[in-house]
């Protein structure tokens, strides 16, 4: 049940992503930081897909992804039909993984130490459904704010 919970949650809030990242009225203030606001759109978007891709695609369903964290927030100027892309393919390989998992891997440890103690692969996977629905809530404010 969880499971499939998640794997709802992942396809909406994938699809909501790729839905504000095609909102943007004017495509270069998906790049555009301001004042105190740190990240980009551009960039949180490229910190979920590399976030998603390792902790899901390359440990859980095995991809083969192999993270650069730094890049995540680095790039610039990605063209939004390549971000679109990179989203799309995000939530395939998110929802094969999830296809692929177990009850038995769901409720047992997670094979990689991310917090100070061991997590199970459930609680996790419940964390990164939450970071990815707070990233979207900062890049909806974003482009709100910033896409006149």
């Amino acid at each position: 049940m969880l499971k499939e919970t998640l794997k709802s949650l992942f396809t909406r809030d994938l699809n909501k992503l790729k839905l504000e990242i095609e909102s943007y009225n004017n495509e270069t203030t998906i790049w555009h930081i301001e004042k105190d606001i740190a990240n980009s759109a551009g960039n949180l978007t490229l910190h979920l897909i590399g976030n998603l891709n390792t902790f899901i695609g390359a440990e859980i369903g095995k991809s083969g992804y192999i993270r650069n964290r730094d890049l995540e927030f680095s790039l610039k100027n990605i063209p939004r039909a390549e971000l679109i892309l990179k989203i799309e393919a995000t939530l395939k390989i998110v929802e094969h993984a999830l296809d692929s998992l177990t009850d038995e891997q769901l409720h047992s440890e997670y094979p990689i130490l991310v917090f100070k103690e061991k997590t199970t692969t459930e609680f996790f996977l419940v964390h990164l459904a939450t970071h990815l629905a707070y990233h979207l809530g900062q890049i909806n404010y974003h482009r709100r704010l910033l896409d006149k």
